[in-house]
């Protein structure tokens, strides 16, 4: 009897002991998963959802999400410290960086293009010079057979119907990086629009949220206008015009074009933020976008945030081109590494 009880009181040591094990290795294993949450531009959603997915394939222990919520939003986040990386396609001021108690990080990931879609009955090719293109967004040219679209286009009917701008309804890296392009090639437009995330329309325009919203309102809407990045102009098979660059010459919005603009954008030596406006060859509308990163995170996300930023910097890059985004260049990767690795 008494080695009956003391078998069973062994039995009951070793379960415990064995049941310990089994939880304490399943609460380390939970222990090692590191969720990084991001906000931001809509611009590069696709290509993050893509990079989440791929990376997390990769590196099952780090989870990453991202929220498409504008750029003026991911700043916001960012600042306020509710997310762990922020997403923007108009750089943050020295005022705003000045708010982060972290310390901030603007790391370039991409390149991309702004496409011009629109919605013209019967028209399914259409060339916008460096005149008309601000002049419809400051309402100078209000109707589809104004005169100077005529003469845009030889051989091409336009109808006698009003021009609808769309544009975006939150605060847009799109928007930066469209007006941008407009102010630096029109007066007028610099003056009464200006080059913003939140530009001063005044053609009482109608809006949409995200570049999702605007490319639905454009596909809804009968002599309409606007401009998304360049995939969701082809996934939602929007007509897309061609654009007078620098030289004169009319060029299509699409992957090759924008790599050649990209080309030849200049960096600060002690920053990778350049905003060129009017590149001198390729697309026109062109601009990079950034992830927001602290200088400083917790011991157990500053491995994670690495490890996915080098992964961006690296097997993310080849990721770029299937969806329409142009690889950084060589040199800004490099240096991009260098700043990833200071991290704290």
């Amino acid at each position: 009897m008494i080695f009956f009880t003391t078998s069973l009181r062994r039995l009951a040591t070793t379960s415990a002991v064995a049941i310990s094990v089994v939880l304490g290795t399943a609460m380390t294993a939970n222990a090692q998963t590191v969720t990084l949450n991001g906000a931001g531009a809509t611009f590069p959603q696709p290509l993050y959802q893509r990079y989440a997915a791929e990376f997390t394939k990769a590196n099952p222990r780090i989870r990453i999400n991202y929220q498409g919520i504008g750029s003026s939003g991911g700043i916001r986040q960012f600042i306020a410290g509710t997310v762990d990386f922020g997403g923007t396609d108009s750089p943050m001021t020295p005022e705003q960086i000045a708010q982060v108690s972290r310390g901030a990080m603007q790391i370039p990931t991409a390149g991309g293009a702004v496409c011009v879609i629109f919605n013209v009955p019967g028209v399914q090719k259409l060339r916008l010079s460096r005149f008309s293109l601000p002049a419809i967004f400051t309402g100078e040219i209000k109707r589809w057979n104004d005169p100077k679209l005529v003469r845009d286009n030889p051989g091409i009917t336009l109808p006698n119907l009003p021009i609808r701008t769309v544009v975006r309804a939150d605060g847009s890296g799109t928007s930066f990086i469209f007006t941008n392009h407009l102010s630096a090639i029109d007066s007028k437009f610099r003056r009464v629009v200006t080059a913003s995330q939140n530009p001063r329309w005044n053609t009482n325009p109608l809006k949409g949220r995200g570049n999702a919203g605007v490319a639905a309102a454009v596909s809804q809407t009968t002599g309409s206008i606007s401009y998304v990045n360049t995939d969701f102009a082809t996934g939602g098979k929007l007509e897309t015009a061609t654009l007078q660059d620098k030289k004169g010459k009319f060029v299509e919005c699409n992957l090759p074009n924008a790599n050649k603009a990209m080309a030849t954008f200049k960096f600060p030596a002690n920053s990778l933020v350049s905003v060129e406006g009017d590149p001198t060859e390729g697309y026109p509308i062109v601009g990079l976008t950034w992830m927001l990163v602290y200088k400083e995170y917790s011991a157990a996300n500053r491995p994670a945030i690495q490890k996915f930023l080098n992964w961006v910097m690296t097997t993310g890059q080849g990721i770029n081109g299937g969806l329409e985004y142009t690889r950084l260049p060589a040199p800004i990767v490099a240096r991009a590494q260098a700043m990833i690795k200071s991290i704290k």
